[in-house]
C-alpha cells in the first residue's frame, strides 16, 4: 500500500497504565493460592469505561498524539503475565481479565488500538490448553496477534526451544488465523536476571539462536515472529550468528530465517536504531517503541524521552523515505495481515 503519509504503527504496546484495581485484584489472586478462602471471583474486579477511558488518554493516547504515531498494538503487560504464579488455572483466569480489558480499549478507542493476546501459559502444561483462550480473542476481540512466552517458567528456562513439536499446536492456530506472535518473555523469578534489563534481552538472543538451530519453516513456511528490543544481541552479534549457522551446514540466513522473523524498533538511543537499520533489511524492521514499559525516563544527552523510537526512525540518515514508510507501516501491515485486513475495511 503506497501513501505520501504513512500510518505510523506502534506494533509494540503494553496495557502499563492499567486501573490499580487490576493489580490488587491480582495481588489478591496469587495470595489466594495459598488461602483458597481469600481468592477473588472475576466478577469482584470492576473497572468502569471512565477508568478505561483516563488511564488511556492521560498516558498512551497522549503521548501517541505528542509524538506522531497513529495506532499501536495493544496487549497486556508483559511483566504481569507471570506466567510462572499458580497453576494453569490462575494463569487462565488472569489472561482472560487482561485481555478483555485491552479489549475494551480497543472498543472505546477503535481508531487508535487494536487488540493482540495475552495466552494463559503455565509451566510444564501441554500449549494446546491456550488455544480456547487464542480462539476466543481472534474470533471475539479481532486480536491481530499474539505474545507468546518461550520461558512460562520465569527465567529457569524448563521449556523446549521453540523448535521442538511442543510448541506446534500453537503454531498450527498461528497458520490457521494468519496470526504472527511477538516472543516475549514476562517477568523474572530468577535473581540472576533483571526482569527488562537482562531476562527480556536473553530471551531474544535465545529465541533467534534456536531458530537458527531448528528447521522450523519447513514445517510452517507462513509462521512469522516478530523478536522484541531491536532482537536482543542479534543484530550487534550478526557476524555470529552467520558464522553459527554455517559451521552447522544451514542456508543463509536470509533463506533460513529472514522470511519468517522480523525485528521491532523497541531500541533506546540513534546508534542502536542505526546499527539495527544497518544489519538487518528493512523489509524485516518493523516500528515500536513499547511506550510508558520498561525505559520511561528521558535521556539527559538529548532531552528526550528513551522510548520516543519515531524520532530515531525520522532522524535516520541511512533510511529512504520509502524505507521509514515500510518501518512505520507496510512492513507492520505485511507482518499482521488480519491487522492490514481490519484497516483495508475501514478505508486506510
Amino acid at each position: 500500500m503506497s501513501r505520501e503519509t504513512p500510518l505510523i504503527i506502534d506494533c509494540h504496546g503494553h496495557y502499563t497504565t492499567a486501573p490499580k484495581a487490576l493489580e490488587n485484584w491480582r495481588n489478591q489472586q496469587i495470595a489466594g493460592i495459598k488461602d483458597p478462602a481469600v481468592r477473588p471471583k472475576v466478577a469482584d474486579l470492576k473497572i468502569s469505561d471512565d477508568e478505561l477511558r483516563e488511564s488511556i488518554e492521560t498516558n498512551q493516547l497522549r503521548l501517541m498524539k505528542e509524538r506522531g504515531s497513529d495506532i499501536t498494538l495493544f496487549s497486556p503487560r508483559a511483566s504481569f503475565m507471570a506466567h510462572h504464579i499458580g497453576d494453569f488455572d490462575v494463569s487462565s483466569t488472569w489472561a482472560a481479565i487482561c485481555n478483555e480489558l485491552c479489549y475494551r480499549v480497543s472498543t472505546l478507542f477503535p481508531d487508535h488500538f487494536v487488540p493482540v493476546a495475552m495466552l494463559p501459559q503455565s509451566p510444564g502444561v501441554d500449549p494446546a490448553t491456550c488455544i480456547p483462550e487464542l480462539e476466543k480473542c481472534v474470533k471475539e476481540y479481532g486480536a491481530v496477534g499474539i505474545n507468546l512466552n518461550p520461558d512460562p517458567s520465569g527465567g529457569h528456562w524448563n521449556s523446549p526451544p521453540l523448535t521442538d513439536r511442543h510448541w506446534y499446536p500453537i503454531y498450527e492456530k498461528m497458520a490457521e488465523y494468519e496470526l504472527p506472535a511477538m516472543i516475549h518473555v514476562s517477568t523474572s523469578c530468577n535473581p540472576c536476571f533483571h526482569t527488562t534489563g537482562a531476562h527480556y534481552l536473553n530471551a531474544d538472543t535465545t529465541a533467534f539462536m534456536q531458530l537458527i538451530q531448528g528447521d522450523l519453516f519447513k514445517d510452517f513456511p507462513t509462521l512469522k515472529f516478530l523478536i522484541p528490543h531491536g532482537g536482543g544481541a542479534v543484530p550487534y552479534h550478526w557476524g555470529r550468528f552467520r558464522g553459527l549457522a554455517q559451521e552447522m551446514k544451514k542456508p543463509l540466513l536470509s533463506e533460513h530465517l529472514l522470511n519468517n522473523v522480523f525485528f521491532d524498533t523497541c531500541v533506546y538511543h540513534q546508534p542502536g536504531i542505526d546499527l539495527l537499520n544497518t544489519v538487518i533489511p528493512v523489509k524485516n524492521v518493523l516500528f515500536a517503541s513499547e511506550m510508558i514499559g520498561a525505559v520511561r525516563g528521558i535521556d539527559p544527552t538529548t532531552g528526550h524521552y528513551y522510548d520516543d523510537t519515531k524520532r530515531y526512525i525520522a532522524a535516520s540518515t541511512i533510511l529512504s523515505d520509502e524505507d521509514k514508510h515500510q518501518i512505520y507501516e507496510g512492513n507492520v501491515r505485511r507482518v499482521f495481515p488480519r491487522l492490514d485486513a481490519r484497516l483495508t475495511a475501514k478505508g486506510q
